[in-house]
């Protein structure tokens, strides 16, 4: 077993804790709360679950009120939990965790009927004044942000769109919400959707081997979709009797599709195929005159998703890296350049610089360069250099870390940057404050028990 294998433990505790310790000094302007999301139960279900992308959502929340930080968790009340915690069966499949052996026959079932409520374990979100967990199914799960319980379910596309984004865009024009969704059918098509009272569709794009996509872009005035060639035959998810990821396959002839669509009309500007790549996310996007440009957390190909089965993870191995590209699409020419050398997942930017060129990006990396300790450093990028800045402590494993700009700060990375640690060691987690300038700590909040490994959060006030 890694040291890292307790971030994939399952949590049972959900706990309000009034005051937790803290060393240092916490900003004073620092006077919000922020809350994460991620899977804490892997083991309890039959069949196990297989995969970190499979693990049963929890919400955490710390609130900042002067010195004082306190902490709550709560499972979010998901029709998979519900069957877990009553019986010990998993009645829902998952990622790569599927009881009823086809994905496609249970999806159009019961798993997208508006009562069920969806795993939702990967991201949290404001739109249309809901606080919403998101995954990667068109239903979103409103929870209350004081609580953390579970409220309902909030459609983010139509009935018929069965896999989604995760991550939301806000449209710089309108303040709109921006996501989108895929149908798969004998002739696919990725939906995008703008979401103002309720889901309208902005574009729909054909799509004959749609590709997995996990999050996408927006600049000013375009969505930008990428499809890398991680593709599925939708026949195959209707026939195979596999979980939903594993009836993809890696089919690097295909090239990675980019298309640029028009926010404002839904015209397809462009649309062309470069070279095969893949990524999970999106760092930003911007317009230049009439060039698109766009970084993201790039892998070589899809062999990452492999690599974050549960048995693979908690043996001794290593993992792919992402590192940060830049891609620029013209009118006759898609290029690209990487930004410095630095491995980067999980990126996060000064929400100020969205839609627009900017200065920083700040990830999750791996202090050995292969990858053979999981994730174990914070990484401060400086994307008009390339020049990397790190936070690293033998055996601490930080998770995404998350910009909170300082509110008299004039330069870009005025701030601070917040991100819970794993600590193995004392079978523990602290929430990591750090100076998002220099990365100097500035303060640490210890939490009593571990909590598992998560993706992405918000912080809110």
């Amino acid at each position: 077993m890694t040291s890292y294998s307790k971030g994939f433990r399952t949590l049972p505790l959900e706990r309000h804790v009034e005051s937790l310790p803290v060393r240092g000094r916490i900003p004073d302007w620092l006077d919000g709360t922020l809350i994460r999301n991620g899977p804490a139960c892997f083991e309890d279900s039959r069949p196990a679950l297989r995969h970190w992308f499979d693990g049963l959502a929890m919400v955490h929340a710390f609130t900042f009120d002067g010195a004082r930080v306190s902490y709550r968790n709560r499972y979010l009340d998901s029709s998979a939990r519900r069957s877990v915690a009553t019986t010990g069966v998993l009645r829902h499949g998952q990622f790569a965790t599927d009881p009823c052996g086809s994905f496609f026959g249970r999806v159009f079932s019961s798993f997208f009927r508006r009562e069920e409520v969806p795993n939702a374990n990967v991201n949290i979100a404001r739109i249309g004044g809901r606080t919403l967990a998101l995954t990667e199914v068109p239903l979103a799960v409103q929870f209350d942000p004081a609580t953390l319980r579970t409220v309902g379910v909030t459609p983010l596309g139509e009935r018929e769109t069965r896999h989604a984004t995760a991550h939301p865009h806000v449209d710089p024009e309108t303040g709109d919400a921006i996501t989108f969704a895929l149908k798969f059918g004998r002739h696919s098509e990725y939906r995008v959707y703008r979401h103002g009272d309720s889901p309208e569709v902005v574009c729909s794009i054909p799509w004959r081997l749609p590709g997995y996509v996990h999050s996408f872009a927006v600049t000013a005035r375009h969505v930008v979709l990428v499809v890398f060639p991680f593709v599925v035959d939708p026949l195959a998810l209707l026939l195979r009797r596999k979980p939903f990821i594993e009836n993809y396959r890696w089919r690097p002839e295909l090239g990675t599709g980019i298309v640029v669509v028009e926010t404002r009309t839904g015209r397809v500007v462009r649309r062309c195929t470069t070279e095969p790549f893949f990524a999970f996310h999106h760092v930003n996007a911007w317009d230049e005159g009439d060039d698109v440009v766009f970084e993201v957390s790039a892998y070589d190909d899809a062999s990452v998703i492999d690599s974050l089965y549960l048995d693979r993870l908690t043996a001794r191995g290593s993992i792919p890296l992402a590192r940060i590209r830049r891609y620029r699409v013209s009118h006759d020419a898609v290029t690209f350049a990487p930004v410095g050398s630095a491995s980067l997942e999980l990126p996060r930017i000064n929400s100020a610089a969205h839609a627009r060129p900017h200065s920083y990006c700040y990830g999750v990396g791996s202090h050995d360069e292969h990858g053979g300790d999981f994730l174990d450093q914070l990484v401060k990028l400086d994307a008009r250099t390339g020049t990397a800045t790190t936070w690293y402590e033998p055996g601490r494993y930080p998770g995404e870390a998350v910009f909170v700009p300082a509110p008299d700060g004039t330069a870009e990375d005025s701030g601070v940057l917040l991100s819970v640690v794993l600590n193995p060691g004392d079978d523990n987690s602290f929430l990591l404050v750090l100076d998002a300038s220099s990365l100097r700590e500035i303060a640490r909040v210890v939490v009593p028990h571990a909590i598992p490994f998560g993706f992405h959060g918000l912080y809110t006030t």
